[in-house]
């Protein structure tokens, strides 16, 4: 088997050659940076480059774990892998090189599985944006449609995924940043339940309780496998979500008792949902009344809270406020070339006061309750994953006009900001395409810890709108 033809397979069957002795890891290893160096030209997924150190890695004494051999991305944001370069999207770090001193827990835990990390990929500065087009780095061009976003903040992860560079890519989700992406570049992508994974060893939280860490991926069976091998927590941590019944690999094809199912289409904030979105989520509703399910509308108005959007807010301008001063300290000197609107963010969080915080993560806490009451009649929710098609390269860099990356960005999130407050896990599924060709998701919620549910559904939906056999047309 050729490199182009390991390339196509998914990491449960890469991992399956190592194992059947039909290919070995430096193969694998190989044939990703093979196909990094083919197509990133082309789409500029990537910031950073250790492939010497994982060809080292793939012909030393690996681990035996599930994806053995496999070559995997880190997203350059949040997670540290020991002694390769970190950026996070900030011009200072492209200027004055830092590297990591340690793993983070989760990139441990990568590597105990077998992953071979080939490279850290593309974010958005301070991974805040909807979009990956930093100053510092460029672009990430989507493979589906060059001169269009892939989306953020996992841009650089998703768009190399979806070239066929590596079978996954970590990835995390503040806002959507998970589930935008993998929209936008025709992947699966589960935000697990909060605290899923462990923020260790040095973070209690990130960016209070919104963030989620996993993967994005082709198929929902590598999507499952791998929170198997990374989700739990450690001692310590602060916070833990209920472990499964199961792993989570065995509910890819089972059965789904009938289910009640709360169909969104709506907007959440009077801005229109474009057609083809709404298309996408009312396919996949009409994919699961015809397997036996339950489903009607549901309201989009519990949703759309202002008080819960303010109290968001808040905390993100807070914590970018507190990631920039870390920076600062490590590079002792100021942060005065952010992009305009990381300085307006960082400036209004160093105005909050620590009573501020407090009470924003009350209001946070407050809205939670407020949705999930609201739905909790609802064993699944399905809405669009995004309310617009994925936007062209410039609508949303940070020096475009602010009116129109603000309008659009709501646009990107309204309907994923809400379950990383509610901690719910989410999973976006690319079941529709636009008549330009480009990949539209939708996204189906659960309650806390039943990301069960969500992998047999989209397993389901991978069945019956079979997304696999799609692939960008690139050169290379």
């Amino acid at each position: 088997m050729d490199g182009s033809e390991i390339a196509e397979l998914d990491a449960t069957a890469q991992a399956q050659l190592v194992r059947d002795g039909l290919a070995t890891p430096l193969e694998l290893v190989d044939a990703a940076i093979d196909m990094i160096q083919r197509r990133d030209p082309q789409i500029g997924a990537l910031v950073y480059e250790r492939f010497d150190r994982a060809r080292s890695e793939a012909q030393g004494e690996l681990p035996d774990g599930p994806f053995r051999g496999v070559p995997m991305l880190l997203k350059d944001g949040v997670q540290h892998s020991r002694g390769d370069r970190y950026q996070h999207g900030l011009r200072a770090l492209a200027e004055q090189p830092w590297y990591s001193p340690d793993d983070t827990t989760l990139v441990r835990r990568y590597r105990e599985a077998g992953f071979v990390i080939v490279a850290r990929s593309k974010v958005p500065e301070l991974t805040s944006s909807a979009t990956t087009e930093p100053v510092a780095h460029g672009p990430v061009h989507n493979p589906w449609a060059l001169d269009h976003s892939t989306g953020g903040s996992s841009g650089g992860s998703s768009a190399a995924v979806a070239a066929r560079m590596v079978p996954v890519a970590h990835a995390n989700d503040m806002g959507g940043s998970i589930r935008i992406p993998a929209s936008c570049c025709g992947l699966v992508g589960l935000k697990p339940s909060r605290d899923r994974t462990s923020p260790g060893p040095d973070r209690g939280e990130y960016w209070g309780p919104l963030t989620h860490e996993h993967v994005v991926a082709r198929t929902v069976r590598d999507s499952a496998a791998v929170l198997d091998a990374t989700a739990g927590p450690t001692p310590g941590d602060l916070h833990r979500a209920p472990p499964p019944a199961r792993p989570w690999l065995d509910e890819v094809g089972a059965d789904v008792a009938p289910l009640r199912v709360g169909l969104i289409v709506d907007s959440t904030d009077g801005e229109p949902v474009d057609p083809e979105c709404v298309e996408a989520a009312t396919r996949t509703a009409e994919v699961l009344e015809s397997a036996g399910h339950h489903v009607e509308p549901a309201p989009a108005g519990p949703l759309t809270d202002s008080a819960g959007m303010a109290a968001f807010s808040a905390v993100v301008a807070a914590s970018l406020a507190g990631d920039a001063l870390r920076w600062e300290r490590v590079l002792g000197r100021p942060l005065d070339d952010l992009e305009p609107q990381n300085a307006e963010i960082v400036a209004t969080g160093r105005s909050l006061s620590a009573t501020d915080l407090v009470a924003a993560v009350d209001e946070l806490a407050r809205y939670s309750r407020r949705v999930t009451r609201s739905y909790e009649h609802f064993d699944v929710l399905v809405t669009p994953t995004l309310a617009t098609k994925p936007p062209r390269l410039g609508t949303l860099a940070p020096l475009s006009p602010a009116a129109e990356r603000l309008a659009v960005g709501r646009l990107m999130s309204m309907f994923t900001r809400p379950f990383n407050v509610t901690g719910q896990p989410a999973v976006t599924v690319p079941v529709h395409w636009s008549a330009d060709g480009l990949p539209i998701g939708a996204q189906l919620v659960a309650a806390v810890a039943r990301e069960d549910l969500l992998i047999r559904l989209a397993s389901l939906l991978e069945t019956a709108l079979p997304w696999s056999g799609r692939r960008p047309n690139l050169n290379g």
